[in-house]
């Protein structure tokens, strides 16, 4: 079994004086330390040769990876494995060659200055990555903590509140907690106007209005809350889909005929960490999907120009696939072929040649077959009656 030999320690603005004695011994004698300006600081004075983050910062692996055989040491802030870079590290890495040293992150620092329950929040980061990830849990009496990426993020989140009636929700931003130079900033995000430091964590109240856009994370969002040219998978259809599908963290969604991507969006919202790459070739859709994305908290989809099936080989193998377009046996044995066992498979049809073609799969492969009749209430001169949508056969199984 492989001995450890890289540190991983988690360090807060209080320093050296803040670790355990036996963590500060780990770190004072080291032969190596590896971390930001920041941490470098925090570390005092020590010994070690000190070595910056890599850039690109994808070169850090290879660079641990050189120093085997010494004592080397990587600083973190807080807890190197909520939302920091021991778990990048540990991917790439032998665990069992490294020993982790956790500090109070900033989560937990947080929660005690506002006086929350971490088990009542949810905990976010969007620090280097879209801040409109943090959209999709913007919902009524909601509690987020967020690390953020920088000063102007604070500023970003509130206008996303204030864009969806939550105005009146009560930020709070924290920088540099536990050290000399603590700092608070308390304010609504409808009137948001602090200057605040570059390195903060931002937590956030949410207060819905009467008329605030409520978007539950389960699937069934309404209809008009996509940008689409009316081809698309109707609200009630979409949350029978994506029933379906299963959304779970970390799954990947092959969403073959994205259109405007509400099912692609959804199925991002459904799980956290949830991916998705769609495949479309009109652009005009694309520009759709990719709005809405970006509306609705899943920035991350990835659009595909291209036909399939030829646009589906060499893509990451999928735990779940939708065909909501382009609808063919072949295309059916493409994906079939790359699910990832347990994965699921659900596609739509409306016409009767895909109905067709949906019959003869299911007599050949099993799975559930079924109809959808949706009828929404709609005016009629001055009273009001039934309009029905078009049927829709819907094919779901699962790879065994």
């Amino acid at each position: 079994m492989a001995e450890p030999w890289l540190h991983i320690v988690g360090i807060g603005e209080d320093g050296l004086d803040g670790l355990l004695p036996a963590t500060r011994a780990v770190v004072e004698a080291a032969e190596v330390i590896v971390g930001g300006d920041r941490h470098h600081d925090l570390s005092g004075a020590v010994s070690a040769e000190r070595v910056a983050w890599p850039s690109p910062f994808d070169a850090l692996i290879e660079m641990l990876k050189s120093m085997k055989g010494r004592r080397v040491v990587v600083l973190a802030t807080g807890d190197p494995l909520w939302f920091s870079v021991g778990a990048r590290i540990g991917r790439s890495i032998d665990p069992a060659e490294i020993t982790y040293h956790p500090q109070l992150s900033a989560f937990q620092l947080a929660a005690a200055r506002m006086g929350w329950s971490l088990a009542d929040v949810e905990t976010l980061t969007v620090h280097g990555r879209p801040v409109e990830q943090m959209i999709a849990f913007i919902q009524p009496d909601a509690r987020l903590l967020i690390l953020t990426t920088g000063a102007e993020t604070p500023g970003q989140i509130a206008a996303f509140l204030t864009e969806r009636g939550f105005g009146r929700s009560k930020m709070t931003v924290l920088a540099n907690m536990g050290g000399p130079d603590e700092a608070r900033f308390d304010g609504v995000a409808e009137s948001w106007d602090h200057t605040v430091p570059d390195f903060n964590t931002l937590a956030v109240d949410c207060i819905a209005a009467p008329d605030a856009a409520l978007l539950p994370r389960v699937p069934g969002l309404a209809d008009d809350l996509f940008q689409h040219d009316g081809t698309m998978t109707k609200q009630e259809v979409r949350a029978a889909t994506l029933a379906k599908l299963m959304p779970m963290r970390g799954a990947l969604l092959w969403d073959i005929g994205t259109g405007c991507g509400s099912v692609a969006v959804e199925w991002m919202r459904g799980a956290r960490y949830a991916r998705a790459i769609g495949i479309e070739p009109r652009a005009d859709r694309r520009a759709m999907a990719a709005a809405n994305a970006l509306a609705l908290g899943t920035p991350k989809l990835q659009l595909i120009d291209g036909r399939v099936p030829e646009a589906l080989f060499g893509l990451d193998a999928p735990d779940a696939v939708f065909i909501g377009g382009g609808l063919s046996r072949e295309v059916f044995e493409a994906a079939w072929a790359a699910l990832r066992p347990l994965g699921r498979l659900v596609a739509n049809a409306v016409t009767l040649e895909s109905e067709a073609v949906l019959v003869a799969l299911h007599r050949e492969h099993g799975g559930q077959l079924v109809k959808i009749q949706v009828q929404r209430a709609e005016p009629v001169g001055g009273l009001t009656g039934w309009r029905p949508l078009m049927p829709v056969t819907q094919w779901s199984l699962i790879k065994r």
